[in-house]
């Protein structure tokens, strides 16, 4: 298969998650992905992640989650010679994806303006926490921060936890795919060109469409709801006899299949529940109700019974559970890679979660050594051993 970003170099220039999230989706997509690193230490997130020895050989986990498929070179960015090397670089590439702070590409004389002189069909892609303006433009940005402010921590838990931190990096994650989308999109502009201002914040928030429309076209507060669903009940989280369950009757129909399944059809025969508003207003007293016609089921047996006669269930799972389950181990959402370089020993890593014509997405490399693929990338743009030497000894790679 014909990958759609076939032909396609992208330059990465990025660091940790937001910026290595975006090229790894480009990467599956059939980029060529080749990330341009600091001499010595590279991706800070090669010192980072839940194994102190990989953070010591430069391959900590949170890089290989979000690196395979990527080349590596380094360019000292700082240094006459490497800015050189890295401007001929760019004349070859599409796409220059960087998540410094604002400002940060300008200073070090390398901006979008000087970029696009050299190659005037550049996408350039600038991933920040609050955008390349505003008044926050100069604010420092990590993942929990955007939590922070864009309101999510503020209704994530319940009334007793919340705020809550969200337990992955969203913000993260949310404004890489975001930017990948915009690239991938300004690719298939004609004529192409495009400075790409991807905010993490503003991503967040694009994606809390209900929570936000509520509040500014339904002037309602927006507001921590654990487990339940507060569009409809009986829909949120539910204790079993053996562990939670997901149920949600969001619909009329749902709400009869249920209560028939369960024995509780005399419920809706109760004012406070005929309807899905009276619902919503006593739902902890349904709540009560159905769990006790819960208690003897176990979570896995009940979410099959339910959903067999229509009522959409799911038994909340552990992520070692769900990893293991059929429903994804055999539909090639993992890749392994046997006996790494630079790691010493297989690894799994998670791809995009995209088939193509039945095809899961997949790259055949894992993620990369520093600059494992400079004489490569250098000998393409004309450079022999000896010059790739000399500016080695220059420091400027």
């Amino acid at each position: 298969m014909t990958k759609p970003l076939d032909g396609v170099r992208v330059l990465d220039l990025t660091n940790v998650l937001a910026g290595p999230f975006c090229c790894h989706q480009l990467a599956h997509m059939g980029a060529e992905v080749i990330k341009v690193e600091a001499p010595g230490r590279g991706d800070l997130a090669r010192q980072l992640g839940a194994d102190p020895e990989l953070n010591a050989k430069g391959m900590g986990v949170s890089f290989l989650a979000q690196n395979a498929g990527k080349k590596s070179v380094t360019v000292n960015f700082k240094n006459t010679d490497g800015k050189a090397l890295f401007l001929r670089l760019v004349e070859t590439a599409d796409v220059v994806v960087e998540n410094f702070r604002p400002g940060v590409m300008d200073r070090l004389g390398l901006g979008y303006d000087v970029l696009k002189a050299r190659k005037p069909d550049l996408i350039y892609c600038a991933i920040s926490g609050f955008g390349q303006d505003g008044p926050w433009v100069d604010r420092p940005a990590y993942d929990q921060i955007v939590q922070g402010v864009s309101g999510v921590m503020s209704i994530t838990g319940d009334e007793v936890s919340a705020p809550l931190r969200v337990g992955y990096p969203v913000a993260d994650t949310v404004g890489g795919m975001t930017a990948a989308f915009a690239v991938a999109a300004a690719l298939n502009a004609r004529p192409r060109g495009a400075f790409v201002d991807c905010s993490m914040l503003e991503s967040v928030l694009a994606t809390m469409g209900w929570v936000v429309s509520n509040h500014m076209i339904a002037g309602v507060e927006p507001s921590a709801n654990g487990n339940e669903n507060p569009t409809s009940a009986p829909s949120g989280t539910f204790q079993t006899g053996d562990g939670l369950i997901n149920i949600a009757a969001n619909k009329d129909e749902q709400w009869v299949l249920l209560t028939d399944f369960l024995g509780l059809g005399a419920l809706r025969d109760h004012a406070e529940y005929a309807t899905r508003e009276d619902r919503k207003r006593n739902r902890m007293e349904l709540r009560s109700e159905i769990e006790d016609a819960l208690a003897g089921w176990a979570a896995q047996d009940l979410a099959q019974k339910l959903n067999a006669i229509g009522v959409p269930a799911g038994a909340v799972m552990s992520v070692p559970d769900v990893l293991s389950h059929p429903q994804v181990a055999e539909r090639g959402l993992m890749t392994h890679y046997p006996d790494v370089p630079g790691v010493g020993r297989d690894i799994d890593v998670v791809n995009t979660g995209v088939k193509m014509d039945g095809a899961p997405l997949t790259v055949p490399t894992p993620p990369p050594q520093l600059g494992e693929h400079g004489a490569d990338v250098w000998g393409a743009l004309g450079l022999s051993d000896d010059d790739i030497a000399e500016l080695n000894d220059k420091g400027a790679i």
